[in-house]
This record gives structure tokens, C-alpha cells and sequence, in this order.
């Protein structure tokens, strides 16, 4: 496909000494310090850092009523059940988006990254849908989420590329199961309070063009809708690319797994081949790793991207 040579002894991993992870750590803030600009590529494994994990004690506190009832394992799983009623449908759905969208994180891994790249002239492209890095200041004219946003509704059909904002009606859908939102948008359950698992009808979103079911404006499918503010973050990035081409660029990629490896990934790495002054850095845990044509300018570290930021 892209005909990338691997040498196994690369992979970063159990291979590396502490010794040798303090000189890629080093080699990074030097690249960091010298860079014209930074070019961050950000993946699932960033938010998973900063806290917004899907399994474990927060699917618990939020969805215990749905494991027990559809023997979910974790919130992904969740969302592609195929409810019977739009009612169930949204009950879920606005907790999904309530917790991993309109409440922030635990751990404040976003605002380290941004501490790192404010002085800087950065550009960040993602495939994380939560909104995180404008709640940890970073300049929205300058990200670049390419699979959507928890914050946004489009028509499931759909009849135009439009998005709408849904955090008013998520609000609405939440408290009428029970839940309370209280300082700092925590979603809080009264004591002894059994959520509701449906959200009454008239809260159930449709399109105010055609009256279609709402859908998430996330891409699951060839329905995602690009709108007209997709398409300016797509040119400001290729912008950005155009102007930065003959730079010191470095290209930041933190936490992206294989997914949609095409996205980030590729990308990166294809550009560091051909612009003689980039380098890449891929902060990854497990999977930190160069192919053989770029290694010389390739900085990989493994670890909890949160814990490299610290050492950062």
C-alpha cells in the first residue's frame, strides 16, 4: 500500500531502557524548541489519558441500568444497539454525549499539550469528537476534527449538509431521566433515584427541514455530513501545510492507533519523507514505532501520553 520497510528491533517498546527514553524525551523538547511550527495529530488514546475512558467505573456510574438490561461491556458498544423506540434510543444517547462532551476531564492531559505548543505556530488535526481541545484553550480557527462532534446533530437521511448544536436539548434529555447537572456540568444522580431509561417524545430531535429523525453528526457511514464549517477547517489546514512546507516542521502524533490509521498516520508520515526539514515524533502506548525511511528523523516514545507530557 505505501510500501513502508519496518525494523523490528524499532518498535518501541520493552527494548528501550529508561536511558534511552530520557534521550528521545530530550531529542523532543529540542525539536520542540527549534520547530518553525507544530503540526499535532491527536487520537482516541489522548482523551482516554485525560479521562474520558468508556469502560470500567464511569460506564458503570452512567449506564449500569443499560448494561444490566442489553449486557453492555463498555459505552462504544452501547451506541450501536438498535433500540426499539427513538425515546430509548436518546435516553442513551444524551448521556453519551452529556459525559463526553459537555462535562469536562478528569486529568487536565489537554492543557499540558497546549502549555507545550502555545508559543508556537500549530495546527491540530483530529479524530477525536469531544470538543477537548477548546475547553483546553486551543484556538478552534487552528483544529481540524475530521469525524465530527458529540456536540452536533445532523438529519439521519440526510436532506442537506447542515449540523445543528444539541447541547440545550442533551440538557433537556438528561434531566428528564432524573439527573441533575451541577458545578462544573457534573451529571449527578439523586440519592436513591432510579434513572429513566426513555426521554419523553417531544424531546426526541427531528429536522426542522424535513422532519427526518436527528442522527449524530459523527462518521459511521456514508450519511456523515460535512458542512460548511468541515470544509473551512479542511482548507485552513491545507493551508497550513502549504505555508509550513519549506519549515523546521514537527509533526506531534499523540495517542492515534490504527483505526483510521489514513487520517493521521500515513499522512505524517509520507510528509516527514518529503519535507527535508520535518521530523516526527509518535507518542503512543504499545505502538510507537517509525518506518525505516524516516527513522533518522523519527523520535518514538511509549507510555501514557499524559506521563510523557509530565516528563515534557
Amino acid at each position: 500500500m505505501f510500501g513502508w520497510r519496518f525494523s523490528r528491533n524499532r518498535v518501541d517498546g520493552k527494548e528501550k531502557t529508561a536511558s534511552d527514553r530520557k534521550g528521545e524525551i530530550d531529542w523532543l523538547r529540542e525539536e520542540l524548541d527549534r520547530a518553525d511550527a507544530v503540526i499535532i495529530g491527536a487520537g482516541a488514546g489522548l482523551s482516554t489519558s485525560a479521562g474520558f475512558t468508556y469502560t470500567g467505573a464511569r460506564f458503570e456510574r452512567y449506564f449500569q441500568d443499560f448494561a444490566e438490561k442489553y449486557q453492555f461491556q463498555d459505552m462504544y458498544s452501547g451506541g450501536f444497539y438498535p433500540f426499539s423506540t427513538l425515546e430509548e434510543h436518546w435516553a442513551y444517547w444524551s448521556r453519551y454525549i452529556y459525559i463526553n462532551r459537555y462535562m469536562n476531564p478528569s486529568k487536565d492531559v489537554y492543557q499540558k499539550l497546549y502549555n507545550l505548543v502555545k508559543e508556537k505556530d500549530y495546527f491540530v488535526l483530529t479524530t477525536n469528537v469531544d470538543h477537548c481541545f477548546q475547553k483546553a484553550s486551543f484556538d478552534k480557527r487552528r483544529l481540524f476534527y475530521t469525524q465530527g462532534d458529540y456536540g452536533l446533530f445532523q438529519c439521519s437521511k440526510p436532506c442537506r449538509a447542515e449540523t445543528y448544536d444539541n447541547e440545550e436539548i442533551i440538557r433537556k434529555m438528561v434531566e428528564a431521566q432524573g439527573y441533575r447537572i451541577g458545578e462544573d456540568s457534573i451529571l449527578n444522580l439523586p440519592e436513591h433515584t432510579t434513572p429513566k431509561m426513555t426521554v419523553p417524545s417531544e424531546l426526541v430531535p427531528h429536522c426542522p427541514k424535513c422532519g427526518a429523525p436527528m442522527s449524530m453528526n459523527l462518521r459511521a457511514d456514508d450519511t456523515f455530513v460535512q458542512d460548511e464549517g468541515w470544509y473551512r477547517a479542511s482548507e485552513r489546514y491545507a493551508d497550513f501545510l502549504r505555508r509550513h512546507e519549506d519549515m523546521k516542521v514537527l509533526f506531534l502524533e499523540t495517542a492515534v492507533g490504527y483505526n483510521t490509521p489514513g487520517i493521521i498516520k500515513y499522512g505524517f508520515w509520507n510528509m516527514t519523507r518529503e519535507w527535508k526539514h520535518a521530523v516526527y515524533a509518535c507518542l503512543n502506548k504499545g505502538e510507537a514505532y517509525a518506518p525505516d525511511e524516516i527513522l533518522e528523523r523519527s523520535i518514538c516514545i511509549n507510555g501514557d501520553i499524559g506521563e510523557i507530557l509530565n516528563q515534557l
